[in-house]
Order: structure tokens, then sequence, then C-alpha cells
């Protein structure tokens, strides 16, 4: 593993660096849309902005590294990305922050694309599922390490966007001055949703769901901790909860995917977050109750999602892997940007509490759902299913064929190892 790391420490290094400025942001866009008066209804189309950007800049960036280069892409991009970070509290109107944000999405999408294509031609494939485990840690501690650094000044000021966007543009050192120019990323062409769905039904709506589930955690969190009267230092701890979940339950959930039939596992875990869910809108406030909610909830989010790419390829050909994963991060996008306008207008409506309402619902849908499947299909074999996927939502199409792709190989490497005796 040591030697693995030593390949890519510079990239990783680069990616907790831009997950520090970009996991605070996401967090002052609550705090500091609180101090500025913007409703709930205001800031969830300042936070589906961002992910109608991340899925445009996904679509775009291939053609554009294609053209001029993975180094000019990734330093053009980097430059927008943190002007765009200096601009936020320069222009506070709802209108201005929802252009800035679909600008930021756009850029730290195709960040995401260019990093990760280096990082997969930088593994083998004996070293690409360690890779990719350490490129989820380094990006999950760079959002909880974010939460800390709002502790340093005042979201009233323009002190932290301009901390963000510095650690935003030291980030690219490292990787720009470490790595050389690859290949130019070839990322398959979507799959139809119309073929997505007919290959796994469960798969495509579970995806389309956990993006409304992601983007709600993620961007209305701290809308939801300000409406609340929580203070900074504690609507960046309930934040930071949501991902630290994900570090703790990942390796428990990919094991039992492995073991079982893979509609029960989602059964199971969309039923927890539902019920995690429940727990926060009971809470009546208790920090200490929020924390846990918010550790459960957003525990059980990022492994459904590496469950469900699995689950999906379970269902298709090797063939059709490339473009299903494709098609699945569109259909996640889709989610992303709809999860958060029907929860803030659900907040606007009913207050601070429909986002624990609003979350519930949805994993009760994906868990309903999944027991639906389960009476229309039998179960796979286990020794068929493909290996998990240790990937995160935030993930680009390169980084979650590459996963697929390693985990067919893995998948049918352990069918042909020989029984032992």
């Amino acid at each position: 593993m040591i030697n693995v790391l030593a390949s890519v420490w510079a990239l990783l290094l680069g990616i907790v660096l831009i997950m520090l400025g970009n996991g605070m942001h996401f967090t002052l866009i609550g705090l500091r849309g609180g101090i500025e008066g913007f409703s709930a209804t205001e800031l969830a189309v300042v936070t589906s902005g961002y992910f109608i950007g991340f899925l445009s800049g996904a679509r775009v960036t291939p053609d554009l590294i294609r053209r001029v280069g993975h180094v000019r892409v990734f330093a053009a991009l980097g430059s927008f990305m943190s002007a765009g970070l200096i601009a936020l509290p320069l222009i506070a109107e709802p209108w201005a922050w929802t252009l800035l944000r679909v600008l930021i999405g756009f850029c730290m999408s195709g960040v995401y694309v260019t990093a990760e294509s280096w990082l997969n031609h930088a593994a083998t494939n004996e070293t690409r599922g360690k890779v990719l485990s350490a490129y989820m840690i380094a990006q999950t501690l760079g959002i909880i390490g974010a939460q800390g650094l709002l502790s340093l000044g005042d979201a009233g000021t323009s002190a932290l966007f301009i901390g963000a966007s510095i650690l935003v543009s030291v980030s690219f050192a490292p990787i720009l001055l470490s790595v050389t120019p690859v290949p130019a990323v070839e990322v398959a062409r979507p799959m139809p949703l119309r073929a997505l769905f007919k290959g796994s039904p469960l798969g495509t709506v579970g995806i389309f769901l956990l993006g409304s589930v992601y983007a709600t955690q993620s961007g209305m969190g701290a809308v939801f901790g300000t409406q609340i009267g929580l203070g900074a230092g504690q609507i960046a701890l309930f934040v930071a909860m949501l991902f630290a979940g994900a570090l703790v339950l990942q390796y428990p959930i990919g094991w039992l995917s492995d073991l079982m039939d893979r509609r029960k596992l989602i059964f199971g875990t969309s039923v927890l977050g539902a019920a995690a869910c429940a727990l926060g809108w009971v809470t009546g406030g208790d920090l200490r109750a929020l924390l846990a909610a918010a550790f459960l909830a957003g525990g059980v989010t990022t492994p459904l999602y590496a469950l469900l790419l699995a689950f999906t390829n379970d269902a298709l050909s090797a063939e059709d892997m490339p473009a299903a994963s494709g098609g699945l991060v569109f259909t996640f996008g889709l989610g992303a940007i709809a999860g958060p306008l029907v929860t803030g207008w659900a907040m606007q409506a009913a207050g601070p509490a429909a986002f624990w309402l609003v979350l519930s619902a949805t994993f009760v849908a994906m868990a309903l759902y999944a027991l639906y499947r389960m009476t229309q299909r039998a179960p796979l074999p286990i020794e068929e299913a493909e290996s998990y996927l240790n990937v995160l939502p935030t993930s680009s199409p390169v980084a979650v064929e590459a996963a697929g792709a390693w985990a067919a190989e893995n998948a049918e490497a352990d069918r042909e190892e020989p029984p032992p005796y």
C-alpha cells in the first residue's frame, strides 16, 4: 500500500486541498445566505445551480481535454473556480450566487475528470482498487477537515471565502508539478435512460433518489442548521458528521454487499437512513441527537451509491458497463438538481423540519421500490455478482468507469480461481 501511495501522493494531496476549499464553500453558502436573509427556496436554487454545472462539466470536459490537453484544462478550470469563490461575497444576490455556483460546479466537475484520468493512468490493474480507496478517503477527509477550518473566521466577512479560494489555487501546485500529460480521456457515451431502466430498474430509480438525498444533505444541511438557530461551529460539526459516517459505514456495507442479495441490503440501508432522518425530525433541536442522525443518514448515503452501481453492473454485460456508468452519473445528477429544489420549497412551506421529512420520504421511497423489485426478479447468485465499487457520489464518469472495469476484472478472476482442496 505504501508503494501505491508513493506513486500518487501528489494527486491525493491536491485532492485533499481542493476538497478543503470546496467543502468550506458548501457550508459557507448556508451560513452567509442566512446572514444575508436568503430564503430556503432561494438557497435551494443556489444549491441546484452547483449540480447543474457539475453535470454539464462531466459532459464537456473530456472534449476540452482532447482539444487542448490535461494541463491547460486543469489550470483554466482551477483559475475560474478560484475566481468564482472570491466573487461570492462580493455579489451577495441569489441570482448572482446561482450563476457563480453553476460556474464552480462546472469547474469542479472538470477538475474531477482531469484528476481522475491522471489517477487512473497512474494505477495498474493490480493497484487500481487501492488507489480508488485512497482517493475516496482523501476526498472525504478533505470535506470533513473543511468544516474545522470554518472556525477560523466569520462567515459574515470575505475572509473564509478568500481562504477557500487560496486552498483551491494552492491545490493545483503539487498536481501540476508532479504529473505529465496522459492520452486524452475517453469517456463512453452515456446509456439512454430508457435502456438503463430496462437493464436495471432499481439501479436507475435508486441512483436518481440518492442524488436527491446527497445534494440535499450536502447543500441544504447548513441551511437547516442556520434556520434552527445553530451556531457556526455547531453547523460545521453537523455537516462534518454527514460525511464522517461514510468513513465508518463504507467498509461494513461493502463487505455485506458481497455476501447477500444486494436488493435486501439496499432495502436495509434505506430503512436505516429513513429511521435516522425520523430521529432528526423528532429531536426538537437537541444537538447530540442531531449529530447522531446526521452520522447515520449521511453514513448510508455514500455506501448506497457504490452499492447501487455494483447492483446495476450485476444486471449488465461487461461491454455495457462503461455506457451504463455514464448513464448512472447523469441520472444521479438529475436527482441532485431536483432534490434541493423540492427540499427548499418544503422548508419554505413547512419550516426547517421539512429537511428531515423530505430526506426520510426519499429513503422510504427507495426502500419500498427495492422491496417491490424483489418480487419481480429472482436474486442473482452471489458468486456471479460483480465486486463492490468503492467510489463516491462526487466521482466523475472517469472514476466510475475505472471502478466498474476493476470490479468486473476482480469478479472474473475470483470466479476463475480454482476451489481450495
